[in-house]
């Protein structure tokens, strides 16, 4: 008797690349594991300096840290002792974390429909701020920010405020007018730019990313997350990203990503979901008190999505497989009324 085939489950809940490793980053990684024994560089040199040529700023600017998320925690721990910080809501999901666990308070500032309100985050901003996060693209609306939208928002920011502006996810935005958060570092003393090599780059397992900041900014920070120094492995992924040649693949690579997301976005609106528009590698169902529900029923088929309560379900855009399975799911769970 022929067993019956199983096929294995897709997950699309954690916005990961849905490409490989690039070839001459895993042989790197592989040789590198040769030197296990061995402690990694505490100042990351060599990423520092390859950062530093590539973004024009000076290594004084530049801090290396496990990831975007890792590094937004040093920098919002080390910028006390204000109390509050100012967030949108709804927007990725481990900044209240982030800021409980610096002991401070959050302060969310409810969306303008997927994008940031920006004049009612300047509004909230007083004498208790100790920074403000900016997500951009918006993890999970998708949404990115305009320019001249946020640069009428940090012209009512005091300077001594703090702007942390969240790129985890810059790689894939296509929108003339939306900035480079570089940018803004250059035309305001008190923007923060954060970066990883998690998405786009492929090496969410190595958990590395950095921070471009104002240099008065790097010591205190640097001292919050100094036992957190990324691995040996992972500095030399890093580097090893930064070459013309990785570059070039990753362009192409993040160039099908964005066919693949507008392919699905159109995809889903003509089944008759309500899809919002995204510059990120994810797309957004506002379902609502939907959202459970659906991510239940996209669980029973083998399909992981996240769902946020109430609000809707983040879903990850996959390889093509992935992506027509989960066309498929959605036509068959609207077929039956959902």
């Amino acid at each position: 008797m022929t067993p019956a085939t199983t096929i294995a489950p897709v997950d699309l809940s954690m916005n990961e690349t849905p490409y490989p490793p690039l070839p001459g980053v895993l042989r790197l990684v592989t040789d590198g594991a040769a030197a296990l024994q061995r402690y990694p560089d505490r100042t990351a040199a060599a990423l520092v300096a390859a950062l530093s040529a590539r973004l024009e700023v000076g290594p004084e600017a530049i801090l290396v840290g496990p990831g975007s998320a890792g590094l937004c925690q040093h920098l919002v721990q080390s910028l006390g002792p204000r109390p509050e910080v100012v967030h949108a809501a709804l927007s990725f999901e481990g900044y209240p974390l982030i800021i409980r666990n610096a002991g401070a308070r959050s302060v969310p500032v409810p969306l303008d429909g997927y994008d940031h309100d920006l004049p009612a985050m300047a509004d909230a901003v007083t004498e208790r701020t100790r920074c403000v996060l900016l997500c951009h693209p918006n993890n999970p609306t998708g949404a990115a920010l305009r320019r001249d939208r946020v640069e009428a928002f940090l012209d009512r920011i005091p300077a001594d405020v703090p702007v942390i502006v969240d790129e985890a996810y810059r790689e894939f935005v296509t929108d003339p007018a939306a900035p480079d958060g570089m940018e803004l570092y250059r035309a305001y003393d008190n923007v923060c730019v954060l970066r990883t090599f998690s998405k786009a780059y492929g090496l969410a397992a190595l958990r590395i990313g950095y921070a471009v900041l104002p240099p008065r900014l790097v010591p205190p920070a640097a001292m919050t997350g100094a036992v957190f120094f990324p691995n040996a492995l992972a500095q030399a992924a890093a580097v090893a990203s930064l070459t013309p040649e990785v570059e070039s693949e990753l362009t192409r690579r993040c160039a099908d990503l964005v066919t693949a997301r507008t392919r699905l976005t159109d995809a889903l609106r003509d089944l008759g979901l309500t899809v919002a528009a995204s510059e990120a590698n994810f797309l957004w169902l506002p379902l609502g008190e939907r959202a459970v529900s659906f991510a239940d029923r996209a669980r029973a088929a083998g399909i992981l999505v996240m769902a946020l309560p109430g609000a809707g379900v983040r879903i990850t855009v996959g390889s093509d497989e992935a992506n027509d399975r989960l066309r498929t799911f959605v036509r068959d769970l609207l077929a039956e009324g959902f």
